[in-house]
């Protein structure tokens, strides 16, 4: 894969492009510490992925991607930040980006971020091939594709916002994993994590971790918002969904000093759930 590198830290740059390419497969083929240049760059270079610093002077990151997806909508962006601004970082998913790293730089999120957008990638290729092989028409412009699969991310991202956890760690794993669902048309259950991946039972366990701790936080907050407006029939159809409204009444009596325990959260009913309100 070909990458490209946008930050005005000169630090930065010389870092990720170490880890990058301890994958013999991935190239870093430019970077640039301005946002306007890169855009001239990308214009032009054949590139993959890219990783964008959120804060740049002059053309803000989001700002960069938003110009960028007007004509390279086959780009796909990793954003850098130290920022944790849940509505910058809401703002940054809307414009398209696929994932978060943040600063300092570590090598571990670095490598399962980038091989987590690459299997996206390799997944879509293959679906793209296996769309030409049946229709017997080749697939050159995706453009419709990925303006689906943009609208499907906003959607995504909009129950999260609601439910407080757009700006979660574990928010950029539920966008991933719903999408990997919606582009094989399958149930969360039926997704080899480790295949896709490409990782170990150890990073599986911590990547759960992270998606229950979300997964939690959007129970008790949607919990809360139950008890200000029972009646809310958004709030309703979100209990429903994706906690099972039983759960969620747990978690009210519970907030309420009125149980010892809150309601239980399952990762495979709260993504299955969440792509079916799509």
């Amino acid at each position: 894969m070909n990458f490209y590198i946008v930050d005005d830290d000169p630090a930065v740059p010389m870092i990720l492009r170490r880890i990058i390419e301890q994958n013999m497969n991935n190239t870093v083929v430019g970077e640039s510490s301005d946002s306007t240049k890169a855009f001239a760059a990308l214009t032009q270079l054949n590139v993959d992925i890219v990783l964008i610093d959120l804060l740049m002077p002059g053309m803000s990151g989001i700002e960069l991607i938003n110009k960028l997806r007007q004509i390279r909508s086959d780009l796909h962006f990793i954003m850098i930040s130290q920022v944790r601004d849940s509505e910058l970082r809401a703002q940054a998913y809307e414009a398209g980006i696929e994932f978060f790293i943040d600063k300092p730089i570590n090598l571990i999120e670095v490598k399962t971020v980038t091989e987590k957008v690459i299997q996206s990638i390799q997944m879509s290729h293959k679906l793209s091939n296996i769309q030409s092989l049946v229709s017997g028409v080749s697939v050159t412009d995706d453009h419709q594709t990925q303006q689906l699969k943009n609208n499907q991310k906003t959607r995504i991202l909009g129950v999260l916002r609601f439910l407080g956890i757009a700006s979660e760690k574990g928010a950029s794993d539920i966008l991933a994993i719903t999408q990997m669902m919606t582009d094989q048309n399958t149930s969360f259950q039926n997704l080899d994590l480790r295949e896709t991946y490409q990782i170990s039972d150890q990073e599986r366990k911590v990547l759960f971790q992270r998606l229950r701790r979300a997964i939690r936080t959007g129970l008790a907050n949607l919990a809360n918002m139950y008890l200000d407006d029972m009646g809310d029939e958004i709030i309703t159809e979100y209990a429903n969904s994706l906690y099972e409204y039983k759960n969620v009444r747990t978690e009210m009596l519970f907030l309420q000093g009125k149980r010892s325990s809150g309601g239980k959260v399952s990762v495979q009913h709260f993504l299955n759930g969440l792509v079916q309100l799509i």
